[in-house]
């Protein structure tokens, strides 16, 4: 756990710091979505998955709220300025869904990793109450949000790293792709013979 030290007086950050608003990295946000359409959109063309107790229009709504939920919880961003880090989402997602939170930098004791069930390791801040909370790490511009962090609170973030790099990404874009082609193969062949249902 790296706690907080005194604030880093001669940072240009500390002198004045303009609200700065970090949205969610577009490779990451393009990849679960191309990814999530490419696993659900084929299913209302199987003729398994698709019969008189599930029809297909029923599967189109879900895949269409699912894809919504999803949409909003990428609207995800941070915005940080003179008096802390506060972390929302699009304003029609609702609040039970992504109620996001608000940080004050004086509220900040420290910054506490912990590793994740794949091997990776995701940071918390540790407020003075003893409240955590999640360090946004998928993020476009991770690198100047954590040298703000270190800037206002003090503590050294240097080892700090995204949870996940852009080749990952990039990777799974890369079988995402190769998924959309399997799934136009699979959705043609799915039209071209006769529903079962029909006599």
């Amino acid at each position: 756990m790296v706690e907080s030290t005194s604030p880093l007086v001669n940072s240009d950050q500390t002198e004045s710091l303009e609200p700065t608003q970090f949205n969610l990295s577009p490779l990451i946000r393009v990849t679960l979505l191309a990814l999530y359409g490419a696993l659900t959109v084929p299913l209302p063309f199987l003729p398994q998955a698709v019969g008189p107790h599930l029809p297909p229009g029923l599967l189109w709504v879900g895949i269409g709220l699912g894809a919504i939920a999803l949409y909003g919880a990428l609207s995800e961003r941070v915005v940080v300025d003179e008096t802390g880090i506060r972390v929302s989402y699009a304003a029609w997602v609702p609040k039970f869904f992504r109620p996001g939170w608000l940080l004050p930098w004086a509220d900040i004791k420290a910054l506490k990793p912990r590793s994740t069930g794949q091997g990776g390791l995701v940071y918390y801040f540790l407020s003075h109450s003893g409240q955590a909370y999640l360090l946004p790490m998928r993020m476009a511009g991770f690198g100047r949000f954590v040298a703000i962090v270190q800037a206002k609170t003090g503590i050294d973030t240097t080892d700090v790293r995204p949870l996940s790099q852009p080749w990952m990404y990039l990777t799974l874009l890369g079988f995402t792709v190769l998924l959309w082609l399997v799934d136009a193969w699979t959705i043609g062949m799915a039209i071209a013979q006769p529903s079962p249902l029909i006599g």
